[in-house]
């Protein structure tokens, strides 16, 4: 007889360590089984999730799994099953030398959950007068309840001015911040008169539910505001005002995940800053020095970024670009050259063909100068402006040590890409001030040029100096600046999507097993 289980571990980031995650059901009598029971993970577009799949023939009751038949392993990342067409890998059992095992299909959906959006709108009444001079100046702080009774910020309305009778604005905010998608969990809502020094007072609080607000406006949705305090004090005490549910409206966001399942792919290039004043490449002391035993700041930047990116791309072919050298054989400047060597096809294999091209090519240009980012930018914006349809995103990792010379030019780029279905990644390598990345970054201030300014923030920039872990652990470093440099991208995508009503396209009907005849081995 044949008892199957299959089972799910993940992989810690910085000690690499595997837990076991969960099991599936045991399924006997078959060489085909279909497990029915599913792992719920937490999915981040920008975190390297490894998991590994161990598959057992089960010999006895005991949760021990040495005391059962190993019949071989897969691993993969998250974002590979999520990056596959229609979310759905399959893959070689391997791990029993000499032998076939079978293959393993892996599907992965989202859940639907989350996914939901509110648009919620409320007034108030007959709030506390707090200013001495004027009325309140009221403002709505929402929170959500932890699974351990504590309560984390979730929303905040904006100020009305002068008024005990407020009309706030509508605002939206995701089912998973407002509840975690659980219905029922209690969400407060406190009430203050904004102060310009940053000491708000305190006015009154009251708490509902998803399950309550979702009944829209009604009687069950008229909220008595409650100074505890007070309260507490004042026998004849009644409430601060009221606060009422205007509207309430639910709407199903579409994510990036729905748009990846429909077969849009992510195209990754990267450019790589030549200029001299990253140094000698055969000093140590060089941003470019080729250590045998370990990556430098560049080949980091690369990999952590590249190793992510690149289970979305399906040929997993990546333009390498290089500027600021001298090429052989006459010595011109160029700002834009294939770092293989082919400026016909500029396309590495996978990400060790970029470190493999990045590497050959320091061996032949000269290091040279200035530091100019508008060719790479325009190199891909030419590609990401053939196809705008949804089909494709285009992102531009650009590693550079330093002060851009082009700086004018660069902007203009920008705001000509900010068009276009592109997101641009800077990291900021080596020592230097970096305060004009900052200001292509568009956090703060949206970038412009001539007047014109960015449609959508595109580029985000990190020094990487930031991410160096003092205990030496460049995995750990590495894990860091993936998170943070890539967080943006998937909204970066969704907003260029929405701006062009782009919808995505549907996925492929699911994978439904063949039917087979169940096969009994005693």
């Amino acid at each position: 007889m044949k008892i199957r289980v299959c089972v799910l571990y993940v992989q810690g980031v910085g000690n690499k360590e595997w837990r076991e995650f969960g099991r599936t059901e045991v399924i006997d009598n078959t060489l085909n089984p279909d497990f029915v029971r599913k792992f719920i993970l937490d999915y981040f577009f920008e975190e390297r999730e490894n998991l590994r799949f161990d598959l057992y023939d089960v010999d006895s009751k005991s949760p021990n799994l040495s005391k059962h038949d190993f019949l071989g392993q897969v691993f993969c990342t998250l974002g590979e099953i999520v990056g596959s067409q229609g979310s759905r890998l399959e893959k070689p059992i391997v791990g029993i030398p000499g032998k076939k095992c079978g293959t393993i299909i892996l599907t992965a959906e989202e859940l639907n959950c989350c996914r939901d959006a509110v648009l919620m709108q409320f007034c108030a009444n007959k709030l506390d007068k707090k200013d001495f001079f004027g009325k309140s100046d009221p403002f709505l702080v929402f929170y959500r309840s932890n699974e351990d009774g504590s309560f984390t910020i979730c929303h905040k309305t904006e100020v009305v001015k002068n008024t005990l009778n407020p009309v706030w604005q509508a605002f939206k905010i995701s089912v998973r911040a407002l509840c975690n998608g659980d219905y029922d969990r209690t969400i407060k809502v406190e009430v203050y008169d904004w102060d310009r020094d940053g000491s708000h007072d305190f006015i009154g609080e009251f708490t509902t539910s998803y399950r309550e607000l979702s009944r829209g406006q009604s009687q069950f949705n008229v909220y008595e505001v409650v100074n505890p305090k007070k309260k507490g004090k004042k026998k004849k005490y009644i409430n601060s005002g009221t606060v009422t549910l205007l509207s309430f409206l639910v709407e199903t966001e579409v994510s990036f995940l729905d748009y990846i399942k429909g077969g849009t792919q992510i195209n990754f290039t990267v450019a790589i800053d030549f200029t001299a004043s990253n140094g000698n490449p055969a000093q140590p002391t060089s941003l470019h020095y080729m250590n045998p035993y370990q990556l430098n700041a560049y080949g980091m930047a690369l990999k952590a970024v590249g190793e992510i990116v690149q289970d979305y791309d399906s040929d997993k072919m990546f333009p390498a670009l290089g500027f600021g050298a001298k090429l052989p054989p006459d010595g011109r400047i160029s700002h834009e050259f294939a770092l293989n060597g082919n400026p016909q096809n500029p396309y590495c294999d996978g990400i060790e063909g970029v470190m493999e091209a990045y590497y050959r090519s320091l061996k032949s240009v000269q290091l040279y100068g200035p530091t100019n980012f508008a060719p790479v930018i325009n190199h891909v914006a030419r590609y990401a402006s053939s196809v705008k349809d949804g089909s494709q995103y285009f992102v531009l990792l650009i590693v550079t040590d330093g002060v851009i010379s082009d700086m004018a030019q660069t902007k203009e780029s920008i705001v000509n890409a900010s068009k276009l279905p592109m997101s641009i990644i800077i990291v900021g390598v080596g020592p230097a001030e970096f305060d004009a990345m900052i200001e292509l970054d568009g956090d703060d201030v949206r970038v412009s040029s001539r007047g014109k300014y960015a449609e959508r923030d595109i580029v985000q920039f990190v020094p990487f100096r930031d991410y160096i872990d003092r205990s030496g652990n460049h995995i750990l470093s590495m894990a860091r600046l993936a998170k943070d440099v890539l967080a943006e991208i998937p909204e970066q995508f969704l907003s260029y999507m929405r701006a062009r009503g782009i919808k995505p396209s549907p996925a492929p009907p699911p994978y439904t097993p063949p039917t087979h005849v169940l096969q009994t081995q005693i």
